[in-house]
C-alpha cells in the first residue's frame, strides 16, 4: 500500500479538518451536506434472511474484492486474537467463493509492536490521553479516519472486522453498490431509545427506523462511503461518551450505536445479513454462515448442558486470557455441546498449533 499525497487532494484536506475538529471540547457534530435517499420499499422484494433490493443484486461476473481491516491494540489480549484471525484469513482467502483482498491490522497504540512482520499492520495514533475515558473502543473510528486518509487502498470495498472474528467459510462480497452489508444485532434497538437517539439524529432527518440495528463490524462497505461516514462516526461517538445519559444507557455498545447513527445521517442503509456471523454458544450450528464471533463465554457441565452465567466444568472464554494467549490444544468440550462451540475450539487449536512462537504472543 502506498501513502497518498496529502497535499494534492481537497477531499483529503476536508477529512483532516473534520478529524481535528472532533477534539474540541464541544464535540459538535460535523455538519455535512448529505443527500438523503427516499426508498420506496414497494419496488423491492426481499430474501428471507437478506434485506437486499433486487435491483442491486449481483449475478456472475468477476470477483469484487474487499480489503479486510481490523483495529487492534498492542495488549496481549488483542494480539493473540489477531494472530488467530489472520491465520484463518490466510486459510480461506483463496478458497472458492471468497472475495477477500488484502489485509491490514490498524494498530492504534501509536507505535509498532512485535507482530509487524507477521501481520500486515499500519500504525495510527490513539486518541489524546483521557479522551476515551477508559472506553478503548472509542479509538476505533479515529483509527479508521487516519487509515483512510493516509493509505491508498487498492480494493473498492472494505470489511471492518474485529480480532475475535474467525472466518469459518469463504466470505464473498455481500455489499451491493451504495448498499453496505451489516449484521443485525438483537441488542441494538434505535426505535426503543428514541429519546436518546434524537440528541444525535434530529427529527428533520426522518424516523429513527432509518437507523439500522448494527455496529460497524462486521460491515462490508464501499471505500468512498466509509470515507464520508468515518469522521461523523468519530464525532458522534465522542458526543455520546460525553453525555452522561447516553453513556449510561448504551454502555459498552455506545460506539456501535454511533456508527449506526452516523450511517443514517449520511442516508446510508445496510443490507442486513443474518448469515454474516454466528455467535456461540447462542447460535448452535455453522451452516452457511461466514464468521464465528467468540465474544460470549461458553460454559458447560460434563453432560453438555449450557451453564451460562455460571462457570462451567468445561469452559472457553476469551476473557480468561487477558494477560496472554490461551494454551495450545485446548480440551474439546464434552459430548452434547453444539457444533458451533466444537468448531470454534477446533479452529483455535489448529491456529495455535501452526502459528510459530505462539506462547510468546
Amino acid at each position: 500500500m502506498a501513502r497518498k499525497n496529502l497535499g494534492c487532494s481537497s477531499s483529503s484536506s476536508f477529512l483532516v479538518l473534520l478529524a481535528v475538529g472532533s477534539f474540541f471540547a464541544t464535540y459538535n457534530l460535523i455538519t455535512l451536506v448529505v443527500h438523503n435517499r427516499t426508498v420506496n420499499h414497494a419496488k423491492y422484494t426481499f430474501d428471507p434472511l437478506v434485506v437486499m433490493p433486487d435491483n442491486v443484486k449481483r449475478t456472475g461476473g468477476k470477483k469484487v474484492l474487499f480489503h479486510v481491516a481490523l483495529t487492534a491494540t498492542d495488549a496481549p489480549y488483542s494480539k493473540w486474537q489477531c494472530r488467530i484471525m489472520y491465520y484463518w484469513y490466510k486459510k480461506t482467502r483463496d478458497m472458492e467463493g471468497s472475495e477477500m483482498g488484502k489485509f491490514t491490522r490498524i494498530l492504534h497504540s501509536g507505535q509498532p509492536d512485535n507482530l509487524m512482520d507477521e501481520i500486515p499492520t499500519f500504525v495510527v495514533d490513539p486518541l489524546p490521553s483521557g479522551l476515551d475515558r477508559g472506553y478503548i473502543v472509542l479509538n476505533r473510528p479515529w483509527a479508521f479516519v487516519q487509515w483512510l486518509e493516509r493509505v491508498t487502498i487498492e480494493e473498492e470495498y472494505i470489511l471492518m472486522a474485529e480480532p475475535d472474528h474467525i472466518f469459518v467459510n469463504p466470505l464473498p462480497n455481500l455489499a451491493r453498490g451504495e448498499y453496505p452489508a451489516g449484521f443485525p444485532f438483537f441488542y441494538i434497538k434505535p426505535d426503543e431509545n428514541e429519546n436518546i437517539i434524537r440528541k444525535y439524529y434530529p427529527k428533520e432527518k426522518g424516523p429513527v427506523t432509518n437507523i439500522d440495528p448494527i455496529g460497524n463490524s462486521p460491515v462490508i462497505i464501499r471505500k468512498d462511503i466509509l470515507e464520508k461516514i468515518a469522521p461523523t462516526w468519530m464525532n458522534v461517538s465522542l458526543r455520546m461518551k460525553d453525555d452522561p445519559e447516553t453513556d449510561k444507557k448504551f454502555g459498552w455498545v455506545l460506539e456501535m450505536y454511533a456508527y449506526a447513527v452516523a450511517s443514517a445521517l449520511h442516508g446510508v442503509q445496510h443490507i442486513l445479513r443474518k448469515d454474516f456471523m454466528l455467535q456461540p454458544p447462542w447460535d448452535l450450528e455453522i451452516g452457511y454462515r461466514f464468521i464465528i464471533h467468540y465474544t460470549y463465554g461458553c460454559d458447560y457441565n460434563m453432560k453438555g448442558e449450557l451453564t451460562y452465567g455460571k462457570i462451567g466444568e468445561w469452559r472457553f472464554d476469551k476473557r480468561s486470557h487477558l494477560r496472554g494467549p490461551p494454551p495450545r490444544n485446548i480440551s474439546m468440550p464434552p459430548p452434547g455441546v453444539p457444533e458451533s462451540v466444537r468448531t470454534l475450539v477446533k479452529m483455535v487449536n489448529e491456529a495455535t498449533a501452526n502459528i510459530p512462537g505462539w506462547d510468546a504472543t
